[in-house]
């Protein structure tokens, strides 16, 4: 079997709906947003091409917030640092093929009309999707939406010329005036309008270019704490290196390396606090952390063409004798990718260096490994691979996460000295 075709709208998406796990608060901010920018750019006519990049854009503008505290923030009308995050997010997608002008909107989606230079990159859809982003953060979530209109539209109204731009408040009124638009914020369904919106000019990526955007994503799912920022590239490396030797295709070893930059997607649904939380875990804690696979799962199946590759990554966390979590599943339900992911989630977890540790030695790692194997929770024909080739790996996984942290250095020096060059 190999990876399917992978629409790009359904991949960013994804990302979209992890990040809004992270609290009843924030859950489908990105989602709404988007459609009230998707709504006001379609009324106005603008560019098919604009009109995407404000989805992606929509989708992806708070992903500079890394913490729940930073995301709950952001949701105040107004609120300090507003450029902080956007600054962030900017830095993240830049340089993701495709992406550059969505970068921009995110860049700038805090920037209020009074501000505002065309000459400087703040153009029409960057208001837009400003005003989308400040209109839903008027809505209160435990509130029915019909009865908040006249409040949502009179703040609205009043920043006209201000905050926002005169002729794109007329729009959003015209908008507000019809309920099906205040509806289709909150519905459930609202996803599905989007895709079926972004389906006219929608972007189909063959399993090359769904690696590129992996291992961006990637970078954004490790970025969010500094004790995992090189993680899921030791991950990658380490599964794909066990893939080739297995005797698994280019092709499947490229799906291991997808999974692998993504096993991790649902901690994107677990607070930046207790992923950094000094000490250890409270029962509680450790409760929400044993969310994240269950996440990752649920999310990536809803892909079309990642059938298999949510199950390597969400089943990173299962063991063969059923004592994993979060499904319990056993040897006969564990295919050979989902268990070369468990092997190497560990073996870079063991053999990592995180700011309040070092990583394991040789010897210390293979008893490790193989007391695993000995009680029934890893794989012992994979385990055996590569402990025959640990130092190949080894070596191969210490290159990629040296330049995974290379990466992360220059993202928080930019961050730093105010630079997104």
């Amino acid at each position: 079997m190999t990876l399917s075709s992978v629409k790009l709208f359904d991949l960013v998406n994804s990302l979209s709906v992890a990040m809004d796990m992270i609290d009843q608060a924030v859950r489908n901010h990105h989602t709404r947003v988007t459609y009230i920018a998707a709504s006001i750019a379609s009324d106005m006519g603008l560019d098919i091409k604009v009109q995407r990049d404000l989805i992606l854009a929509g989708l992806l503008h708070d992903i500079g917030a890394f913490s729940l505290k930073n995301r709950t923030e952001i949701l105040q009308f107004e609120f300090p640092n507003p450029h902080e995050h956007a600054e962030n997010g900017f830095r993240l997608l830049k340089n993701l093929s495709g992406f550059s002008d969505a970068a921009a909107l995110v860049r700038c989606h805090h920037v209020p009309f009074s501000q505002a230079d065309r000459k400087n990159g703040i153009s029409e859809a960057c208001q837009i999707l400003h005003l989308s982003d400040r209109a839903d953060s008027l809505i209160h979530r435990k509130k029915p939406i019909l009865t908040q209109i006249s409040r949502i539209c009179e703040r609205i109204r009043k920043e006209a010329g201000k905050e926002f731009a005169p002729h794109i408040v007329e729009c959003f009124l015209e908008l507000a005036l019809k309920e099906y638009f205040w509806l289709d914020i909150v519905s459930l369904s609202v996803n599905k309008r989007l895709s079926e919106q972004f389906q006219s000019s929608d972007i189909i990526l063959n399993s090359d270019e769904i690696l590129i955007f992996s291992r961006a994503f990637s970078r954004i799912i490790d970025f969010k704490s500094r004790f995992t920022v090189t993680h899921s590239s030791g991950v990658s490396y380490i599964a794909s290196a066990l893939g080739k030797l297995l005797g698994f295709s280019n092709e499947r070893c490229r799906m291991l390396e997808i999974a692998a930059d993504l096993h991790d997607l649902g901690k994107l649904a677990v607070p930046s606090e207790l992923l950094e939380k000094p000490g250890n875990l409270t029962d509680e804690d450790y409760c929400v952390i044993k969310t994240h696979p269950y996440y990752t799962y649920q999310i990536l199946k809803s892909i079309e063409g990642f059938d298999e590759i949510a199950k390597w990554a969400g089943f990173h966390h299962e063991r063969l004798d059923g004592r994993g979590y979060p499904f319990h599943l056993t040897a006969e339900k564990l295919d050979q990718g989902s268990r070369i992911m468990a092997v190497a989630d560990i073996f870079t977890a063991i053999t990592e260096d995180r700011p309040y540790r070092k990583g394991m030695k040789q010897d210390m790692v293979k008893s490790v490994l193989n007391n695993f194997v000995n009680v029934s929770a890893l794989d012992g024909e994979i385990v055996s691979v590569l402990l025959s080739h640990y130092s190949e790996i080894d070596e191969g996984r210490r290159l990629a996460q040296k330049e995974a942290l290379q990466e992360y250095e220059k993202f928080q020096f930019a961050d730093k000295n105010g630079s997104a060059s």
